[in-house]
Protein backbone atom coordinates (compact mmCIF):
# COMPACT_ATOMS: atom_id res chain seq x y z
CA UNK A 1 0.00 0.00 0.00
CA UNK A 2 2.63 2.61 0.88
CA UNK A 3 4.78 1.86 -2.68
CA UNK A 4 1.38 2.40 -4.49
CA UNK A 5 0.36 5.70 -2.30
CA UNK A 6 4.30 6.80 -2.90
CA UNK A 7 3.44 6.00 -7.18
CA UNK A 8 0.35 7.75 -7.15
CA UNK A 9 1.91 11.20 -5.10
CA UNK A 10 4.93 11.00 -7.90
CA UNK A 11 2.56 10.49 -10.98
CA UNK A 12 0.08 13.08 -9.58
CA UNK A 13 2.61 15.98 -9.25
CA UNK A 14 4.32 15.18 -12.35
CA UNK A 15 1.05 15.34 -14.37
CA UNK A 16 0.11 18.48 -12.73
CA UNK A 17 3.80 19.78 -13.46
CA UNK A 18 3.37 18.56 -17.04
CA UNK A 19 6.46 17.05 -16.95
CA UNK A 20 8.46 14.00 -16.62
CA UNK A 21 10.82 13.40 -14.09
CA UNK A 22 10.07 9.84 -12.57
CA UNK A 23 12.92 6.82 -12.62
CA UNK A 24 15.96 6.49 -11.64
CA UNK A 25 19.22 6.71 -14.18
CA UNK A 26 22.76 5.41 -13.48
CA UNK A 27 24.05 4.86 -17.09
CA UNK A 28 27.04 8.02 -16.31
CA UNK A 29 27.38 7.12 -12.64
CA UNK A 30 30.68 6.26 -10.94
CA UNK A 31 32.33 6.90 -7.67
CA UNK A 32 32.26 10.86 -7.54
CA UNK A 33 28.82 10.97 -8.84
CA UNK A 34 25.48 9.59 -8.18
CA UNK A 35 22.65 8.15 -10.01
CA UNK A 36 19.86 10.45 -11.02
CA UNK A 37 17.34 9.61 -8.49
CA UNK A 38 14.51 12.37 -7.71
CA UNK A 39 13.41 14.20 -4.63
CA UNK A 40 10.67 12.46 -3.67
CA UNK A 41 7.54 14.68 -3.77
CA UNK A 42 5.86 14.16 -0.74
CA UNK A 43 9.48 15.55 0.92
CA UNK A 44 9.76 18.61 -1.47
CA UNK A 45 6.03 19.57 -0.10
CA UNK A 46 7.43 19.59 3.34
CA UNK A 47 10.83 21.95 2.39
CA UNK A 48 8.16 23.93 0.46
CA UNK A 49 5.94 24.50 3.46
CA UNK A 50 8.48 25.00 5.63
CA UNK A 51 8.95 28.94 4.98
CA UNK A 52 12.75 28.68 4.25
CA UNK A 53 11.87 29.46 1.10
CA UNK A 54 10.33 32.09 -0.34
CA UNK A 55 9.40 34.25 -3.35
CA UNK A 56 12.30 36.79 -3.34
CA UNK A 57 14.66 33.46 -3.08
CA UNK A 58 16.93 31.89 -5.51
CA UNK A 59 17.43 28.13 -5.27
CA UNK A 60 20.58 26.63 -6.57
CA UNK A 61 19.83 22.43 -7.56
CA UNK A 62 23.12 20.72 -7.65
CA UNK A 63 22.58 17.33 -9.63
CA UNK A 64 19.26 18.79 -10.57
CA UNK A 65 18.77 15.55 -13.00
CA UNK A 66 15.14 16.42 -15.07
CA UNK A 67 14.35 19.67 -12.88
CA UNK A 68 11.94 18.14 -10.51
CA UNK A 69 13.03 20.00 -7.59
CA UNK A 70 13.52 23.38 -9.72
CA UNK A 71 10.09 22.47 -11.22
CA UNK A 72 8.33 22.14 -7.81
CA UNK A 73 9.82 25.03 -5.96
CA UNK A 74 9.39 27.44 -8.56
CA UNK A 75 5.97 26.47 -8.60
CA UNK A 76 4.80 26.06 -5.01
CA UNK A 77 7.19 29.11 -3.21
CA UNK A 78 7.36 31.20 -6.78
CA UNK A 79 11.01 31.71 -6.00
CA UNK A 80 13.82 31.35 -9.15
CA UNK A 81 15.47 28.05 -9.37
CA UNK A 82 18.79 27.38 -11.12
CA UNK A 83 19.57 23.88 -12.02
CA UNK A 84 23.18 22.30 -12.59
CA UNK A 85 23.58 18.79 -14.02
CA UNK A 86 26.71 17.25 -15.98
CA UNK A 87 24.86 14.54 -17.73
CA UNK A 88 24.08 16.11 -20.85
CA UNK A 89 21.43 13.17 -21.90
CA UNK A 90 19.82 14.24 -18.77
CA UNK A 91 20.26 17.74 -19.25
CA UNK A 92 18.48 17.59 -21.71
CA UNK A 93 15.17 16.32 -20.74
CA UNK A 94 15.29 18.84 -18.03
CA UNK A 95 14.88 21.22 -21.24
CA UNK A 96 12.10 19.04 -22.71
CA UNK A 97 10.66 19.28 -19.66
CA UNK A 98 11.01 23.31 -19.41
CA UNK A 99 9.33 23.34 -22.95
CA UNK A 100 5.98 22.12 -21.01
CA UNK A 101 5.83 22.63 -17.36
CA UNK A 102 3.28 25.20 -16.00
CA UNK A 103 5.99 26.45 -13.41
CA UNK A 104 6.70 29.46 -15.80
CA UNK A 105 10.01 31.01 -16.74
CA UNK A 106 11.52 31.02 -12.88
CA UNK A 107 13.53 28.02 -13.80
CA UNK A 108 17.02 27.95 -15.82
CA UNK A 109 19.35 24.72 -15.88
CA UNK A 110 23.16 24.65 -16.64
CA UNK A 111 25.22 22.41 -18.12
CA UNK A 112 28.18 22.24 -16.37
CA UNK A 113 30.64 19.89 -13.41
CA UNK A 114 29.24 21.40 -9.84
CA UNK A 115 33.23 21.48 -8.74
CA UNK A 116 33.73 24.02 -11.75
CA UNK A 117 30.53 26.22 -11.01
CA UNK A 118 30.87 29.81 -10.10
CA UNK A 119 27.66 30.34 -7.79
CA UNK A 120 26.10 33.31 -8.92
CA UNK A 121 25.69 35.95 -6.22
CA UNK A 122 21.87 35.52 -6.18
CA UNK A 123 21.96 32.26 -5.14
CA UNK A 124 20.74 32.36 -1.34
CA UNK A 125 19.55 28.28 -1.19
CA UNK A 126 21.04 25.51 -2.06
CA UNK A 127 19.89 22.08 -2.31
CA UNK A 128 21.84 18.93 -2.29
CA UNK A 129 20.49 15.09 -2.67
CA UNK A 130 23.40 12.96 -2.51
CA UNK A 131 24.43 14.11 -6.31
CA UNK A 132 28.09 13.69 -6.10
CA UNK A 133 30.92 12.31 -3.54
CA UNK A 134 32.25 13.87 -0.40
CA UNK A 135 35.43 14.77 -2.64
CA UNK A 136 33.66 16.44 -4.83
CA UNK A 137 31.52 18.51 -2.24
CA UNK A 138 34.64 19.54 -0.60
CA UNK A 139 35.11 21.53 -3.88
CA UNK A 140 31.42 22.69 -4.59
CA UNK A 141 31.59 23.97 -0.66
CA UNK A 142 34.90 25.93 -1.75
CA UNK A 143 32.63 27.72 -4.57
CA UNK A 144 29.77 28.70 -2.27
CA UNK A 145 31.66 29.81 -0.16
CA UNK A 146 33.99 31.87 -2.63
CA UNK A 147 30.70 33.30 -3.66
CA UNK A 148 29.48 34.03 -0.11
CA UNK A 149 32.78 35.89 0.40
CA UNK A 150 32.16 38.23 -2.43
CA UNK A 151 28.95 39.16 -2.08
CA UNK A 152 28.38 38.67 2.26
CA UNK A 153 24.87 37.10 2.30
CA UNK A 154 22.53 34.55 4.48
CA UNK A 155 22.51 31.61 2.95
CA UNK A 156 20.81 28.49 3.79
CA UNK A 157 22.20 24.62 2.36
CA UNK A 158 19.35 21.84 2.27
CA UNK A 159 20.86 18.17 2.62
CA UNK A 160 18.06 15.44 2.04
CA UNK A 161 18.93 11.83 2.88
CA UNK A 162 22.54 12.56 3.92
CA UNK A 163 25.16 10.23 4.63
CA UNK A 164 27.13 10.17 7.95
CA UNK A 165 30.05 11.24 5.42
CA UNK A 166 28.26 13.99 4.51
CA UNK A 167 26.98 15.47 8.06
CA UNK A 168 30.92 14.52 9.72
CA UNK A 169 32.63 16.56 6.74
CA UNK A 170 30.24 19.67 6.88
CA UNK A 171 30.37 19.76 11.34
CA UNK A 172 34.39 20.43 9.99
CA UNK A 173 33.57 23.66 7.60
CA UNK A 174 34.14 26.86 9.73
CA UNK A 175 31.83 28.92 7.94
CA UNK A 176 29.17 26.63 8.21
CA UNK A 177 26.51 26.72 11.37
CA UNK A 178 23.89 23.68 11.82
CA UNK A 179 20.52 25.65 11.81
CA UNK A 180 18.01 22.86 11.94
CA UNK A 181 16.37 19.69 10.25
CA UNK A 182 12.88 18.52 8.83
CA UNK A 183 11.93 15.27 9.84
CA UNK A 184 10.87 12.96 6.94
CA UNK A 185 10.80 9.33 8.49
CA UNK A 186 7.05 9.45 9.02
CA UNK A 187 6.47 9.71 5.28
CA UNK A 188 8.07 6.46 4.86
CA UNK A 189 7.37 4.34 8.02
CA UNK A 190 9.68 6.47 10.33
CA UNK A 191 12.36 3.23 10.44
CA UNK A 192 14.99 5.14 8.03
CA UNK A 193 16.91 8.00 10.10
CA UNK A 194 18.72 9.44 6.60
CA UNK A 195 14.82 10.23 5.72
CA UNK A 196 15.24 13.94 7.07
CA UNK A 197 16.50 17.54 5.51
CA UNK A 198 19.56 18.79 7.62
CA UNK A 199 19.62 22.64 6.97
CA UNK A 200 23.05 24.59 7.34
CA UNK A 201 23.59 28.02 6.85
CA UNK A 202 26.17 30.52 6.12
CA UNK A 203 26.45 33.77 7.22
CA UNK A 204 22.93 35.85 8.81
CA UNK A 205 20.43 38.50 7.82
CA UNK A 206 22.86 41.03 8.97
CA UNK A 207 25.22 40.50 6.39
CA UNK A 208 22.76 40.89 3.33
Amino acid sequence: MRIALFTDNENTWDKLLQVKTTGRDDSNSDQYRYPYEPSPYSVLERLANSGFIRREDVVLDYGCGKGRVDFFLSYQTKANTIGIEYDKRIYQSALENQTTTVSGTKTEFVLARAEEYEVPSKVNRCYFFNPFSVELLRKVMARIIKSYYEKPREIFLFFYYPSEEYISYLMTVDELEFYDEIACDDLFGGSDLRERIVIFKIGNEGNE
